[in-house]
């Protein structure tokens, strides 16, 4: 049987490139599609289901991890965030709109949670490895918040990576130059390190801060 497609096997992280009427469906097409293909489960908390913004994808068998190496050179991944929820965005550093907006909303959500910030971790893990350096992912990161952690590794172990997360991303000709595509979706992980729910690009900062204090409010296990 033939594997159903999933939005980020289709789709770049936004339509821009694309003639309006296209652009239309696309949206169309991966709302619904993102919708058909997460089979989540229900995700409780003290009072029953949790009231998510962002689609739950409580028990999904994909975006279970990483593995790879932050802008100082260390080996990361899951795992050495436990006690503390994930946000996990995937993006370039020469991004011209999309990656920016969604730095600046977590950062947003940062100020929002107050003393509760230190237990969240947002990673950035960049598609673009062959550009976007260690300093310069450093220097990226600091720029929206001093605890934000961009990842990088080889054009194949982030290829794996983004496989795991079902993340699409192409490279765009541009003149002399190049863009990159990619899936805008934010993926958070609960304080045991599982994935619970994903985040569309269009949301706001007060969406993802209620998902975000959804978490951290579940009793620990």
């Amino acid at each position: 049987m033939p594997r159903r497609p999933t939005v980020s096997a289709l789709a770049p992280a936004s339509p821009r490139h694309l003639p309006r009427r296209q652009a239309v469906a696309w949206l169309a097409a991966a709302g619904a599609l993102l919708l058909a293909g997460c089979e989540p489960l229900a995700s409780t908390g003290r009072n029953g289901p949790l009231p998510f913004k962002g689609i739950d994808i409580t028990g999904a068998e994909y975006a279970r991890g990483f593995t790879l190496t932050d802008f100082n050179g260390q080996r990361r991944s899951l795992t050495d965030f436990k006690g503390r929820v994930v946000m996990l965005y995937f993006g370039f550093v020469q991004c011209p709109d999309v990656c920016p907006t969604a730095l600046t909303r977590a950062a947003a959500v940062m100020q929002q949670l107050g003393p509760q910030a230190a237990d969240l971790q947002v990673v950035f893990v960049t598609v673009d490895p062959e550009r976007d350096t260690p300093e310069l992912l450093r220097e990226y990161m600091a720029s929206f918040h001093p605890s934000f952690l961009a990842l990088t590794g080889s054009p194949e172990s982030i290829q794996a990576t983004a496989d795991e997360f079902r993340v699409y991303y192409k490279k765009v000709p541009t003149g002399s130059s190049y863009t990159m595509d990619h899936t805008a979706l934010s993926y958070l992980f609960d304080r045991q390190g599982r994935i619970r729910t994903v985040l569309r690009h269009e949301q706001t900062a007060d969406d993802y801060a209620a998902d975000v204090r959804a978490l951290l409010a579940e009793p620990a296990v």
